[in-house]
């Protein structure tokens, strides 16, 4: 409270301060301010502000040191050789706000099934097209974000290297695949395209509970029944997906 009203005395005045503090709860009387400000720090503090400045130099020296949390940073300290407790790095990262980078399980979007059956391989790792509509790959990733997992299906156009479709859901469905597919084939009607005929529509070998009938589902539902192609790797929808949107390439 007092480094606040120190902040903004030359400003506001430290009575007005104190006054608009006091209303809205936070009591504290100019008396108290200057108090606490003409005396003389603490043992503690002037040991936190050096061990902030420790911190700061450590996570300003080296990147991967600015996403360590307080247990990393502590063991780093002591490897330095600066005796602190564990309990105060603790206490100085949640005063000073800062975490560590969070380590999520990683999820598996790709399980193959070895008793479903496969279409044949079209494509056997071509990733190529003259046209657009000739070759759409298809895949599935995830994003991990504070809400929760957010996993994404989507279908890209491998000539003009556009997402044409794609889901976002909180579980792991069929219809979240399957509502991509159809985003991509109702995308280029409204581009005025609606012969798909010749288009080789492919997908990984991956299933995930009901999953594991999704590619021939997929292609008897919408397209004519000869160009459906299964794979070994979608690395192709991968490598695109991550570099255009920026989101993990899972699967």
């Amino acid at each position: 409270m007092t480094e606040f009203v120190t902040a903004r005395k030359d400003e506001f005045g430290v009575e007005p301060i104190c006054a608009v503090l006091t209303e809205h709860g936070m009591k504290i009387a100019p008396s108290t301010y200057y108090d606490n400000a003409g005396r003389c720090p603490s043992k503690r503090a002037l040991r936190d502000g050096q061990i902030v400045d420790l911190i700061v130099a450590e996570r300003t020296r080296q990147k991967l040191a600015a996403r360590f949390g307080a247990r990393k940073m502590w063991l780093r300290l002591r490897a330095q050789g600066h005796d602190v407790a564990r309990c105060t790095i603790e206490r100085i990262y949640a005063e000073q706000g800062w975490v560590g980078a969070l380590r999520r399980k990683k999820i598996r979007t790709t399980v193959p099934d070895d008793t479903a059956e496969r279409p044949e391989d079209l494509v056997d790792r071509q990733f190529w097209a003259s046209r657009p509509d000739q070759l759409w790959v298809a895949d599935f990733t995830y994003v991990a974000t504070w809400a929760g997992t957010v996993y994404v299906a989507f279908i890209f156009d491998v000539f003009s290297r556009r997402i044409v479709g794609w889901r976002a859901a909180t579980r792991m469905k069929t219809d979240l695949v399957l509502d991509a597919l159809e985003h991509a084939i109702w995308t280029r009607a409204q581009a005025g395209v609606q012969d798909l005929s010749g288009l080789v529509h492919h997908t990984d070998a991956g299933s995930q509970g009901g999953f594991k009938w999704s590619s021939q589902h997929l292609y008897l539902e919408v397209l004519d029944g000869k160009k459906a192609a299964g794979c070994r790797s979608c690395a192709a929808s991968e490598d695109a997906f991550a570099g255009q949107v920026g989101f993990p390439a899972a699967g």
